[in-house]
């Protein structure tokens, strides 16, 4: 479980094919003393499990193994060595949740469609798969990237967010553009919603 809070930007510093899927080493800020072997860390929105790791005078870093279904669903098929990735840390309880509840399961890709800089903010525009729009709500929450953000406009398979200086600086969102694919978590509460409305219909 996550928050959305993104709380070290990570780099790619090698990728390697393996039986299962796919290796990624990442470059972190994290002291990797202070969790363990099988540790859940949410990188760019995807959970994943820590598999091996390291504080040493170069870096401190950690692994990550990419199963063929995550390689299918989300972006990590495309990461390449030297990308930034947003990184944060599993929720502890009694920590504080400045976000919204992020579970790290991809619910498909949404595609940057517009970009729009402004001198206080930036304007994104995104399309998303048909069966994720009907859980994107105006002022409603989503992550995007493992960012916890606030839904502007929705038109259809159309949604829009405005991201604060502080946003840009602190992730990897300054780097995206018209054309990127970006990992989509919906509100796990609209889709329980969701699903009792349809138990109430069929009730």
């Amino acid at each position: 479980m996550f928050t959305g809070i993104v709380t070290d930007m990570g780099e790619i510093i090698a990728i390697s094919d393996i039986p299962a899927g796919k290796r990624t080493r990442i470059r972190t800020s994290y002291d990797t003393q202070s969790f363990d072997i099988g540790a859940s860390i949410s990188c760019s929105g995807v959970c994943h499990t820590v598999t091996r790791k390291a504080n040493e005078a170069g870096g401190n870093w950690f692994e990550v193994e990419s199963a063929a279904e995550t390689l299918a669903l989300t972006t990590v098929s495309d990461w390449r060595e030297g990308q930034k990735l947003n990184l944060e840390r599993s929720l502890t309880l009694g920590a504080e949740l400045g976000g919204h509840l992020v579970l790290g399961h991809v619910d498909g890709i949404a595609r940057v469609v517009k970009r729009e800089d402004h001198p206080d903010s930036v304007y994104f525009q995104f399309d998303v798969p048909e069966d994720a729009a009907p859980f994107i709500a105006k002022k409603g929450s989503v992550a995007l990237d493992g960012t916890s953000l606030t839904v502007n406009e929705v038109d259809g398979c159309l949604f829009s967010v405005f991201l604060i200086p502080h946003t840009l600086e602190v992730t990897t969102w300054s780097d995206r553009h018209v054309g990127d694919g970006i990992n989509l978590e919906v509100d796990m509460m609209a889709r329980y919603a969701a699903r009792l409305a349809e138990f109430g219909k069929n009730g």
